[in-house]
């Protein structure tokens, strides 16, 4: 097993879902291989099409999953799927090379400049030092708002010593962390507004009012993703997870036929539709949304 790299666009030309799987050709099926069992960060590039012109890629790297199994395309010859879970968004994109300093050491050259060969495989091996520092700085926002012993599940780590130096990795899959790391994106995503109501809640210390919500639940394997997530008052939030309340693929707000009281109706935004994150790839994505209005809503 080893750590890995796995590049994906905003709009790939392969069947990505990078909460869930990653598809790519031949060409990397041994190294992909090798990461089973194992963790891997995405990273976006500077083209975020398969169109030559686009640009705007932020070229970072963005989330962390668990590699489970690679499966054969049945669709398309010569290509694979690698099944990921854990699934878990930086609380900020990590730039490749910030300053002078690369934080994969293959991407630079020994005069300084970017190896373009190296950063044009879509999948690249990577040590584990080189991997954590990567996790560091994506979780760094989370991180320092406390004693990281506080979110491991682990019996006996609460009495652990304050100098905690395992990997980082052991970190993102306990459950308190990715609560609290899930929140902080849901609520920065949509600026701690209520995506159904409208309402931005602040208490006297400065916290906001506003949940960060499942939308495919937790309990039924949904990723902790900003794009599985909205941030919702208390009582919508209540109301979205009991199926009162649903949202379409166009963003307009469905509610269960005579489940839904005339005082909690006139709460929802007078427009119909769900208030969006400015960034378009943060949007509630329809494959989740789609889960909720099957699995979850009663209309």
């Amino acid at each position: 097993m080893t750590k890995a790299v796995f590049t994906t666009k905003v709009t790939p030309g392969y069947k990505d879902l990078p909460e869930a799987r990653y598809h790519f050709p031949r060409t990397y099926l041994n190294y992909v291989r090798r990461s089973v069992g194992d963790y891997i960060v995405y990273y976006e590039p500077r083209r975020p099409s398969v169109e030559l012109s686009s640009v705007g890629g932020r070229q970072c790297y963005f989330g962390v999953a668990r590699v489970v199994d690679v499966v054969e395309d049945r669709e398309l010859a010569d290509h694979y799927y690698a099944r990921v879970d854990d699934y878990l968004d930086f609380d900020r994109p990590v730039p490749f090379v910030e300053g002078n300093e690369y934080y994969e050491s293959a991407l630079k050259k020994a005069d300084g400049s970017t190896n373009k060969g190296a950063f044009g495989r879509a999948v690249r091996l990577i040590p584990d030092d080189e991997f954590d520092r990567i996790l560091k700085s994506g979780f760094a926002p989370v991180l320092e708002q406390g004693d990281v012993t506080q979110w491991i599940d682990a019996p006996g780590l609460a009495e652990a010593p304050v100098q905690f130096e395992r990997p980082i990795v052991e970190m993102t899959v306990s459950r308190p962390f990715r609560e609290r790391s899930f929140m902080f994106n849901v609520r920065k995503a949509y600026s701690n507004r209520c995506a159904m109501t409208g309402l931005r809640l602040i208490n006297g210390g400065g916290r906001p009012e506003v949940q960060a919500a499942h939308i495919q639940p937790v309990a039924s394997k949904g990723p902790d993703s900003v794009r599985n997530g909205l941030a919702l008052s208390g009582t919508i939030h209540w109301m979205f997870d009991r199926g009162l309340i649903s949202i379409g693929d166009d963003y307009k707000i469905l509610t269960a036929k005579n489940c839904v009281p005339g005082d909690a109706l006139r709460l929802l935004n007078q427009n119909g539709a769900i208030h969006l994150p400015e960034d378009q790839t943060l949007y509630p994505n329809a494959h989740y949304l789609k889960f909720h209005r099957e699995n979850v809503f009663k209309g």
